[in-house]
């Protein structure tokens, strides 16, 4: 019966967000069915629609594993846009530096083949950094917290303006290659490069940035869940979360879980490099994100905290990115601003019903 309020509500809470949408669309002077069909039904259509929508999905899918974790604990992490950008800039650089090519602090482009590693190494040593990069940013808050008990939500928000510009000032001054005018990086080595998934399935374009990212995102949803729910070290997080005196009085540190929770998210959070930067971009982008660590913050809602409902929100949320774009082509009158209300409804819809989720 609790699954059963626990799917319930958000999908109440989702068609209470179309028909009120609905409403704001009818009122604006648009057909609210063609409105809503252009926002789904462009996302499923053919394997290009569909690449790009899980493409979308599995940056939400990091992100919002790292807020469920999080909040797991009794953490609010609004830090994973700050992880993940100080964690893309770091993936970068280890696939600039150990990947054939390397720009130095004066801006001069340098050939450093002799430094290269395989692709196997060069791509597992990436990945590392993207978690490890994205774990440290995570766990200064998660310090902060456990010692000095200073609130999470105020450090990560402040650590997100301090990571941000951080990786574009080093990327503006020490490794943008000269008289480029794009804010980014050079670009990484080859042997760097992730697979597209086009390259598995028959029929998808070539262009479609949808990468092995993506299975890795659903991976970890298994991970996560194996973590949270079936070992000791997700139960004593879990318990802290629950009831932090009672946890301690059972022999649980709440410090030591809420510095191993914040690092596990900024972790998660940083994987979002992964995909950005090894499999489409082959470098730092500044100003790369769609604001995915703060969407991963409704994903991780309206996905009840739970790693499969997240997975599900997460496409879901991507159909409204990818459906955006035809909403303000083919309406007369809607803009892609539809689906920043809608998001905005459905967050206020499960925020109220949440209540009937508890016994």
């Amino acid at each position: 019966m609790n699954v059963f309020r626990e799917v319930l509500w958000p999908l109440v809470a989702v068609v209470a967000a179309f028909v009120v949408g609905g409403i704001i669309v009818l009122l604006i002077g648009d057909n609210p069915l063609v409105t809503f069909y252009h926002l789904v039904g462009n996302s499923f259509g053919s394997l290009n629609d569909l690449g790009y929508t899980l493409f979308i999905a599995t940056p939400l899918i990091f992100t919002g594993l790292a807020v469920a974790v999080a909040f797991r604990c009794g953490l609010l992490n609004i830090g994973a846009e700050g992880q993940l950008y100080v964690a893309a800039f770091a993936t970068a650089w280890v696939g600039i530096k150990f990947g054939g090519t390397i720009v130095n602090i004066f801006g001069k482009e340098e050939n450093w083949s002799w430094y290269s590693l395989p692709s196997i190494l060069l791509i597992t040593m990436c990945v590392l950094t993207a978690i490890a990069a994205g774990g440290i940013w995570g766990a200064i808050p998660g310090i902060l917290r456990a010692k000095f008990g200073s609130h999470e939500v105020i450090n990560t928000i402040m650590l997100n303006f301090i990571g941000i510009a951080l990786v574009s000032y080093f990327t503006q001054y020490f490794f943008k290659i000269p008289g480029d005018p794009i804010m980014q990086t050079a670009e990484i080595g080859p042997a760097a490069h992730i697979t597209r998934i086009s390259q598995f399935i028959p029929g998808m374009p070539d262009f479609v940035p949808l990468s092995v990212a993506f299975p890795l995102a659903v991976l970890m949803c298994v991970l996560v869940y194996i973590f949270l729910w079936k070992t000791k070290w997700g139960y004593e997080l879990r318990a802290v979360g629950e009831n932090p005196s009672a946890a301690e009085y059972g022999g649980i540190s709440p410090k030591k879980q809420i510095v191993i929770a914040m690092t596990i998210s900024g972790g998660l959070a940083g994987m979002v490099a992964i995909g950005e930067v090894l499999g489409y971009r082959y470098r730092y982008y500044d100003g790369f994100s769609d604001g995915w660590g703060f969407l991963g913050i409704a994903v991780a809602l309206l996905g009840r905290n739970h790693p499969f409902g997240i997975l599900v929100a997460a496409i879901f949320f991507a159909v409204f990115k990818r459906g955006e774009i035809f909403v303000d082509i083919e309406t007369k009158y809607v803009s892609k601003d539809l689906v920043e209300v809608l998001q905005a409804i459905i967050i206020l819809f499960v925020a109220s019903l949440q209540r009937f989720t508890r016994k």
